[in-house]
């Protein structure tokens, strides 16, 4: 926007920022910027200083609210230091001395125009430091492990695009919660994510669920409905378990995918859609196209950006942490004072090969939380897990070095302040670890 009150400065530096490519407004007074600026967002205002009226300074004062996104670069034939100095502290960015040249407005646009790129650049980098460094997290999702630490990593940055997602794991664990956190993160977060699971709905009725009807359709269809992908508009669809979806039904999200059209069941024409997808499943598509079961230019659409989430027993390393927030989340639905796992019974969980992956262990924590008798989780209150022998406490039935010597470290440590009569310095001396260290690993195994 240029705000001027001189008709042949509005038109020259309109002429001249068009040529190079902006979209422009103009306006010969303060007021009628501010007017404008409170109903429309613009990247950069060039304000002259003099105007009847309203003068730059007074919209500066008046405008500061609504400019947090916008830079303002300030023009004047009477400038000054002490004008300039001003101009800046209500936040304007730049301050030009009339006359000047064409080039030199193009060059301070271009600088400011670096300037947020590099803002926007620093603040998506302080964001990403802060999730996958302080939190250790992704959404509702938790991981030390270096891979899910490179999970969250991929779904931080696929967040920022539309493409197309496709989410490969064992069951339970965490595709549609990776799912959420892409959602959440993308620019569509103010608008809905309709989660599906194609394996739930009945074949008969997954067409019209996903597609809508029309008036008519069928028996039953007394009036128009619209389906879930366009209640998802502007916003996510979620395909749990698309593996399972009918091969007569996969042309039509194909469809979907390649031209962001869908057609309710009985309609002549076809809807546009704007709707990003995320997939999911547990299913091996390789070998369902291998076997004539899933269509392989479906998979390509699908496959755009990939993320493979591995089984809980290829990153035992997490479980102690897993049982901590599942702890916290618990004792605050279920009312209960749970405050750590003992040794014996974070050993149980490190060599267990969790075959329900996170579901397993969350279903596993809420039971033994039901069934404590303290406010500490014994072994006891873990009903069906194989307990580990004494002798062998870690080992375990599995081949995974890194649960392994999380379950020996806990009962060295044990074993340490035990001998120590609970003195964490001495024990600290004995194990040849830091003090601080010992502290670590005391609250990630859940020693007290």
């Amino acid at each position: 926007m240029i705000i001027d009150d001189e008709e042949n400065m509005r038109h020259m530096l309109k002429a001249v920022l068009n040529r190079y490519g902006y979209a422009t407004e103009a306006v010969s007074d303060g007021s009628s910027g501010l007017e404008m600026i409170r109903n429309s967002v613009f990247d950069f205002v060039l304000c002259d200083i003099k105007m009847p009226q309203m003068d730059g300074m007074e919209f500066l004062r008046a405008a500061r609210c609504d400019l947090q996104h916008t830079t303002v670069i300030m023009m004047s034939a009477y400038g000054s230091i002490d004008l300039a100095i001003e101009a800046m502290k209500l936040g304007a960015y730049d301050f030009i001395s009339k006359p000047f040249k064409n080039e030199e407005i193009r060059l301070t646009i271009k600088k400011a125009e670096e300037r947020e790129r590099l803002k926007q650049e620093n603040v998506a980098l302080r964001d990403q430091i802060q999730r996958m460094g302080g939190k250790l997290s992704f959404g509702n999702m938790v991981g030390k492990s270096p891979a899910m630490q490179q999970v969250f990593s991929m779904a931080l940055k696929v967040a920022r695009f539309d493409s197309t997602v496709l989410i490969t794991g064992e069951s339970g664990t965490g595709k549609e919660l990776i799912a959420q956190g892409i959602h959440r993160e993308s620019q569509r977060r103010s608008e809905p994510m309709i989660p599906v699971n194609c394996a739930s709905i009945p074949e008969n009725l997954l067409e019209s669920e996903l597609f809508g009807y029309v008036k008519g359709a069928f028996t039953g269809a007394d009036k128009d409905k619209k389906g879930l992908f366009v209640s998802a508009q502007g916003g996510t669809i979620f395909l749990d378990e698309i593996g399972d979806i009918p091969l007569s039904l996969q042309p039509k999200i194909l469809r979907v995918l390649q031209e962001g059209e869908v057609r309710p069941v009985g309609a002549a024409k076809t809807k546009t859609i704007d709707v990003r997808v995320i997939a999911a499943t547990s299913r091996d598509l390789a070998k369902a196209i291998s076997d004539g079961d899933f269509r392989e230019d479906l998979f390509y659409r699908l496959n755009v950006v990939p993320i493979a989430l591995p089984p809980l027993r290829q990153r035992s390393e997490d479980i102690p942490r897993l049982c901590h927030f599942f702890i916290n989340r618990f004792n605050e639905s279920l009312g209960s004072r749970i405050k750590n796992i003992s040794a014996e019974a974070m050993t149980l969980l490190m060599a267990h090969p969790w075959p329900g992956n996170v579901r397993e262990l969350e279903n596993a924590i809420e039971r033994a939380i039901v069934l404590a008798e303290g406010t500490t989780l014994a072994p006891a209150a873990f009903l069906g897990l194989p307990k580990v022998p004494e002798n062998n406490a870690g080992e375990g039935d599995g081949f995974s070095l890194k649960a392994a010597r999380a379950a020996l470290e806990a009962r060295m440590i044990r074993k340490a302040l035990a001998a120590t009569g609970g003195n964490r310095t001495h024990a600290a001396n004995l194990l040849e670890i830091s003090h601080p260290s010992l502290l670590s690993k005391m609250k990630l195994y859940g020693i007290t």
